[in-house]
């Protein structure tokens, strides 16, 4: 399965930083902001996931849940909220198949070196499950307050 705008988002059961297994399909009514990032506690993926953190209400203002997913461990997702303080669960990729689905386990490249990885991006899934938006190959600078917007101007 492969994602298209339009049509319904890939649906999977991931374990979550909290224990519990969350399930996109849990979400129905919701708008949902479904980022994926390579790591856990590095600088880009630390500043994304904190500036999801500081609007964090104003999505839930416009009836939106965050759920951001990488290959790291439950024990990593727990100890990363934990530091940051982050209020959206984290979810537990660690064979990447959900990653696949959304077509963002990609070959990288970094000082040299090539390897499979996460792309960052994000998707924005509407209250029926249906892909709305993609971004893809995410710098982060500006990212949430895109995202955010997005969700404001098509779906409140």
């Amino acid at each position: 399965m492969t994602t298209e705008i339009g049509k319904l988002a890939p649906d999977f059961a991931l374990k979550a930083n909290t224990g519990e297994t969350v399930k996109l399909s849990d979400f129905q009514g919701k708008n949902v902001v479904l980022y994926f990032y390579p790591k856990d506690n590095t600088p880009g993926c630390t500043t994304e996931a904190c500036d999801f953190r500081d609007n964090h209400q104003r999505f839930a203002d416009l009836d939106a849940v965050i759920l951001g997913v990488s290959p790291d461990s439950e024990a990593s997702h727990q100890k990363f909220q934990e530091k940051y303080d982050l209020p959206f669960q984290l979810l537990v990729d660690e064979d990447h198949k959900v990653a696949e689905s959304y077509g963002v386990w990609k070959l990288k490249k970094n000082f040299g070196k090539e390897y499979m990885g996460i792309e960052r991006s994000t998707f924005i899934i509407d209250k029926q499950g249906t892909l709305q938006k993609e971004f893809r190959k995410v710098k982060v600078q500006g990212h949430v307050e895109e995202a955010l917007e997005y969700i404001k101007e098509n779906l409140s």
